[in-house]
């Protein structure tokens, strides 16, 4: 994919990352990471309302939402429609991230201004280890698998959000492209199904990613996703419908191979 990019914004070396802020002509301001593209704003509201909505309607009632990455705010930003919400906790190892996205990117990142938000400038996994019992979604909003990031696609790391879920509790992670990353995903994917009693993968179309496709990865410790009808009452979203939360279960052979094991999961 290519497009044009009309000027750069901002450009930094943070302790932990390359970012860049620039306009293009075709998706508007683009957030890049190492040189990778993170969120845009013609499409950002795909990939947000996939990570989020999935698992916040399959909770019977989430109250204490952990959100790992996503310095953006646009999973927060989701959660935070929820009325059950109390607390919503981002998990961001890169402060400049979140303070680039709040310049640069105010319609994703204003509800970390919400009273019943907490950011905190940790790492991830260490968080997760250190807080058990207390969440009822966790929600892995990494980037790519290289860097800071690589310890949240470890079967550990799943295991250590299977014990920071309270009863009922729903992980979500990305994982990648399934024209892409095939390995990755079989690989985080058997990795969650040997955690969770229930684990799903769905997919999104999000245009501005590698492929277009993209995979999410649900391990919960109850409630199934495919047993959900969803209630959309008093929230407004773009791409996220009752009949999407059904359909994005719906897998091309190829995704299911991938994913088929001894396990229950995958759809």
């Amino acid at each position: 994919m290519s497009c044009k990019v009309s000027r750069t914004l901002h450009s930094e070396q943070t302790p932990f990352q390359k970012l860049d802020v620039i306009e293009t002509t075709e998706f508007g301001r683009m957030l890049v990471l190492d040189g990778m593209v993170q969120t845009t704003e013609a499409d950002e509201f795909v990939y947000h309302e996939m990570i989020a909505h999935v698992a916040m309607q399959t909770h019977p009632s989430p109250r204490r939402v952990a959100v790992i990455g996503g310095g953006d705010g646009g999973a927060v930003r989701e959660v935070l429609k929820y009325a059950s919400v109390q607390q919503v906790r981002l998990v961001e190892i890169d402060r400049r991230v979140v303070e680039a996205s709040r310049t640069f990117f105010p319609g994703l990142s204003a509800g970390l201004d919400d009273p019943r938000v907490e950011c905190l400038y940790v790492d991830g996994v260490q968080h997760i280890r250190e807080h058990k019992g207390e969440y009822d979604v966790i929600l892995v909003d990494s980037t790519e698998p290289v860097g800071p990031a690589v310890g949240l696609f470890s079967q550990e790391f799943y295991r250590e959000c299977f014990e920071s879920l309270a009863p009922e509790g729903i992980l979500v992670a990305q994982t990648e492209s399934p024209f892409f990353n095939k390995e990755l995903i079989a690989r985080a994917f058997r990795a969650i199904a040997a955690v969770f009693p229930v684990s799903r993968l769905y997919l999104a179309s999000v245009p501005t990613y590698p492929s277009g496709l993209w995979s999410f990865s649900l391990g919960s410790k109850g409630p199934d996703p495919l047993d959900v009808e969803p209630d959309l009452t008093g929230i407004e979203t773009r791409y996220y419908t009752p009949g999407i939360h059904k359909a994005a279960f719906q897998l091309p052979r190829f995704v299911q191979e991938l994913i088929e094991t001894d396990t229950n999961g995958g759809g």
